[in-house]
C-alpha cells in the first residue's frame, strides 16, 4: 500500500505552521523536510516523525511505529493526533532543533574526456 496524494496534502497542510515544509518522493513513499532538514516520513498514509529525546519528553508517552519493515521506530502521528496542529507543529520545531544540520553535499567530480 502506498500513500495517497490526498493524505500527503492533508499532512502537509496540517504541519505548514511549523515552517517551510516540503515533501519528496522516495522509495515509493515520501520524505518530509522542514526548512531543508529531513525530519519525517509519510508511509502507508501515516505520518512518522524522527524520534529525539526532546520530542519524547514533549510527547510524554509517544505512539511508536516503524514507517516500513526493518526501520527504527518513529513517533507515529495519525488520525486525531494530526488534528491538533499546534501540538504537531511544536513537536516538529522541537525535533528540528534537536536534529543535526544536514551534511553539505560534495561537489560532483568533473568527467574527464
Amino acid at each position: 500500500m502506498s500513500t495517497s496524494p490526498e493524505t500527503l496534502e492533508f499532512i502537509l497542510e496540517a504541519i505548514d505552521g511549523a515552517g517551510s515544509v516540503t515533501a519528496r518522493k522516495m522509495f515509493g513513499e515520501y520524505g518530509v523536510y522542514l526548512d531543508g532538514k529531513f525530519i519525517a516520513l509519510v508511509c502507508d498514509d501515516t505520518f512518522f516523525i524522527k524520534p529525539t529525546s526532546e520530542g519524547e519528553t514533549f510527547l510524554g508517552e509517544p505512539d511508536w511505529g516503524a514507517p516500513y519493515p526493518g526501520a527504527k521506530p518513529h513517533f507515529r502521528m495519525d488520525g486525531d493526533k494530526l488534528e491538533d496542529r499546534d501540538r504537531v507543529c511544536e513537536l516538529l520545531r522541537i525535533t528540528f532543533a534537536a536534529l543535526p544540520a544536514p551534511k553539505p553535499k560534495k561537489p560532483k567530480a568533473k568527467k574527464q574526456d
